[in-house]
């Protein structure tokens, strides 16, 4: 089926919800992870705007072969009814997460917005119970949960992503600010080149299939873990 939520009684538009859910204020908790942003500040890889523009431009393509193209792949699913589609892609998201850190991230976020969701008229009691036991016993990741959300919403899977990414932006940019540290407008100059990176980015991540859907990156991997036990912190990740 084409959809399976019917969401004429949201009071809320479309273009609303979108913005709504690629809100910084979104209450999942993003803006207490760098996702290793601090790491790479405290090992000297990022010490001013330009290279932190290159670090999060990195980030950026890193995010659309991986969970980019997941939430893509889980919005289409959501709205067929294609379980098996789906339980594959819960499994994928749990075994993809190569630290503690970006587990526990994942996990946390996943579950805040499963929260916020259930309070929402958007999905359905049958999608928030099969996405509860596709988890297998653990909690549901963020992208999982997104992906359902999303696709409740009247919108081309193209124009979500656009959405999520520049959500992810802000969030990377006011950690840039801290850990850096940057002023407003230098975090402002990243920001606008993330933003004109995010249309190639999205377009990868809808063109990505799953068997090509990866978040192989060893230097982040390396930092992420040096992060877990780094002296001073100011952020979770």
């Amino acid at each position: 089926m084409a959809r399976v939520v019917d969401t004429s009684t949201d009071p809320v538009p479309p273009l609303l919800r979108l913005v709504w859910l690629a809100s910084p204020a979104l209450p999942i908790g993003a803006f207490s992870y760098s996702e290793g942003l601090e790491a790479a500040v405290e090992h000297g890889h990022v010490h001013d705007d330009a290279s932190a523009g290159a670090w999060l431009s990195q980030q950026l393509r890193l995010l659309a072969r991986g969970d980019l193209a997941a939430i893509a792949e889980g919005i289409v699913a959501w709205r067929a009814g294609d379980e098996p589609a789906l339980r594959a892609l819960a499994r994928w998201l749990r075994t993809t997460r190569d630290g503690a850190e970006a587990r526990l991230q994942s996990e946390q976020m996943g579950q805040s917005l499963l929260v916020w969701l259930r309070g929402q008229p958007m999905a359905t009691a049958a999608q928030l119970a099969l996405l509860v036991d596709c988890g297998e016993g653990r909690p549901a990741h963020h992208a999982f949960v997104m992906a359902l959300a999303l696709s409740t919403i009247d919108v081309p899977v193209d124009q979500a992503l656009h959405a999520q990414a520049f959500g992810w932006a802000e969030n990377q940019v006011q950690a840039a600010l801290k850990a850096v540290p940057l002023g407003q407008t230098a975090g402002q100059r990243v920001l606008a080149r993330l933003a004109a990176e995010i249309p190639a980015a999205v377009a990868e991540a809808v063109a990505t299939p799953p068997a090509r859907r990866q978040l192989f990156a060893p230097m982040l991997s390396i930092l992420a873990a040096r992060h877990e036990t780094q002296y001073s912190r100011l952020f979770r990740s």
